[in-house]
């Protein structure tokens, strides 16, 4: 399994426990029955680097590496044995030693590699008495029991980047965040949220992402009332978004990306207003996007609908939403122009200078946002910097009009892409205005005039597309445009560096079919089209191989460079969706 960045608790809580217990209270020793069943559970592990070194047969466990004692009683409670960066692995065998830890709350074996190992009986038995339980990030596999003995009455339960399969399990109503993400998890979820309706739960965190769940997403949520986060992307679910999401007041995560979802966004999501970040993106819902969800969902900071089948108009009361900094909503039908209260977005007017996470508080700690972005051309998972990215993506709709000049006062932006349009018009005369602009897309809509000398005012960009579009005459002077890719003009009357002449037609070569602008792109170069089904077939052929080898898991690739973006599009719209 490829390395994962899991962001989906940092508990406080956590850190302040081990604190005050990783004291080492010199006054108390540790009990010797405990001592003997460490060293038992030791001899069944593989250390590698030697990380337990510190567990002798003399010594006093509670000074040991790893090991958390009551400062009190001198009893073990908890045992810190996740891996860390620079260290390697434990492995090996998993000891019932452990059952004579009879006070034990806290097991983190996190990021480990214990080989694929079948998790037996007694250690699930033994999970019930403990209040944080991780595993995560390692090899084991085999199904997960119903989980409804947890007898503490807080538990953080995570399990996530293993190979568990099987059906979801039920969980306790003590249960306070849940990670099963990136396993190989299936069947319906109708069972696991539907249990016993009349229970109040006390879940917070749910992350269920990344495994092969299918099925309708069930309307049984109003039992879960006191979540803050769902993530439910990167499965098969089908139907529509349950109306009964609208119960979730407190919810301020809810990610639903890359699914089978189908119908309008409900309107009882309004009653949501907590919400930061909502994720639809890769489904196929339908109809307008709400008006609504500019007035009554005003913390937003994440908007992602790209690459489903929205169709009407860009509303206007987005414009409202003044903490918004990522905007998606690509690869859609919109149609209309582009609002001028564009820059009401008033998040994206300058660098930010907060922390540069996203994060949500609960009851027992806090868990970091994460989201996949386009940017520069390829698609990127943002965590702990997610705070200090600004993006915004309108590309490939119907959109017509001018660039409003508005936008232009967007000056924190790192990414603008409103390429695949019908837009028309002039770049703005104070496009130097956007000093953050890294990534500039406007190819393959019908612009034209010339490239605003202020373009050259943009020091950071090293991105731009302006191809297939109107545009005439030379391209300003500039280090960071004489630098780009001459591609990036391609199907223009531009000339100058970085191009190689000074014509008026910029393109592949000589050939009497070769595309100029975006009215010649129906005329066919039968050598270049050789060339391409040629490369296409190849490269088709190589991904259904990787598809068939993908073992039940997603198959996620790095693409859409400067020469590529087309193909990239076809890559995102039919294989990744």
């Amino acid at each position: 399994m490829s390395p994962v960045t899991v962001t989906f608790l940092m508990l406080v809580f956590l850190e302040s426990f081990k604190l005050s217990f990783c004291a080492r209270n010199h006054n108390v020793a540790c009990i010797q029955s405990e001592r003997r069943a460490l060293l038992r559970f030791k001899q069944h592990l593989k250390d590698p680097s030697n990380r337990l070194s510190s567990w002798t047969k003399n010594g006093d466990c509670c000074r040991w590496d790893g090991i958390i004692c009551s400062n009190v009683s001198g009893l073990v409670i908890g045992l810190h044995l996740g891996s860390s960066r620079g260290t390697r692995k434990l492995g090996g065998k998993l000891n019932p030693a452990l059952l004579d830890l009879k006070h034990l709350t806290y097991l983190d074996l996190s990021d480990n590699d214990f080989r694929q190992t079948q998790i037996p009986t007694w250690f699930w038995n033994m999970s019930s008495n403990l209040y944080y339980f991780n595993i995560s990030r390692n090899q084991f596999q085999g199904n997960i029991p119903d989980l409804l003995t947890m007898t503490q009455p807080s538990v953080l339960i995570d399990l996530s980047c293993n190979n568990f399969t099987g059906s979801l399990p039920l969980l306790s109503s003590n249960m306070t965040a849940v990670d099963f993400s990136f396993n190989s998890l299936s069947g319906s979820m109708s069972h696991f949220l539907c249990h016993k309706l009349n229970e109040s739960m006390k879940l917070e965190i749910l992350n269920l992402g990344h495994n092969l769940l299918s099925g309708e997403i069930p309307e049984c949520w109003k039992k879960w009332s006191r979540l803050v986060g769902i993530k439910l992307c990167d499965n098969n679910f089908s139907g529509k978004i349950p109306g009964s999401m609208g119960a979730l007041t407190l919810l301020q995560s809810l990610h639903v990306r890359n699914n089978f979802v189908v119908g309008e966004i409900p309107s009882s999501l309004r009653h949501c207003s907590e919400l930061v970040t909502v994720d639809f993106g890769s489904n196929q819902l339908s109809g307008d996007i709400p008006g609504w969800m500019g007035e009554r969902l005003p913390k937003l900071i994440i908007l992602s609908f790209h690459s489903n089948k929205f169709t009407g108009t860009l509303p206007e009361e987005l414009c409202a939403l003044s903490y918004l900094q990522i905007l998606d909503l690509s690869h859609n039908n919109l149609v209309s122009e582009i609002p001028s209260c564009i820059n009401n977005l008033s998040a994206m007017n300058s660098g930010n200078k907060s922390d540069d996470k996203i994060f949500y508080r609960t009851s027992k700690g806090s868990f970091f946002e994460d989201i996949l972005v386009v940017m520069k051309g390829r698609v990127v998972n943002y965590d702990t910097t997610l705070k200090l990215v600004k993006t915004m993506d309108l590309s490939d709709n119907n959109l017509s009009g001018e660039i409003p000049e508005e936008v232009t006062s967007l000056a924190g932006l790192q990414s603008l892409n409103f390429s695949h349009n019908h837009l028309v018009g002039r770049i703005p005369y104070n496009i130097g205005a956007m000093t953050s602009l890294e990534c500039f897309d406007l190819s393959t809509n019908n612009l034209s005039g010339e490239i605003p000398l202020t373009i050259s005012d943009l020091s950071f960009l090293s991105h731009l597309n302006l191809s297939y579009n109107k545009f005439t005459g030379k391209i300003p002077s500039g280090t960071q445009l004489q630098s780009l890719n001459a591609y990036s003009f391609l199907g223009t009357k531009l000339f100058g560096p970085p191009l190689s002449e000074s014509s008026t037609d910029v393109r592949f070569g000589t050939g009497s079919g070769v595309l100029k602008n975006r009215e010649d792109q129906d005329k066919v170069d039968w050598f270049f089209l050789t060339v391409e089904l040629g490369f296409l077939s190849g490269f088709f052929g190589a991904v259904f191989l990787l598809m068939l080898c993908k073992s039940g898991r997603s198959v996620h690739f790095q693409y859409m460079d400067e020469t590529g973006h087309s193909l990239g599009r076809i890559i995102r719209k039919y294989i990744l969706k």
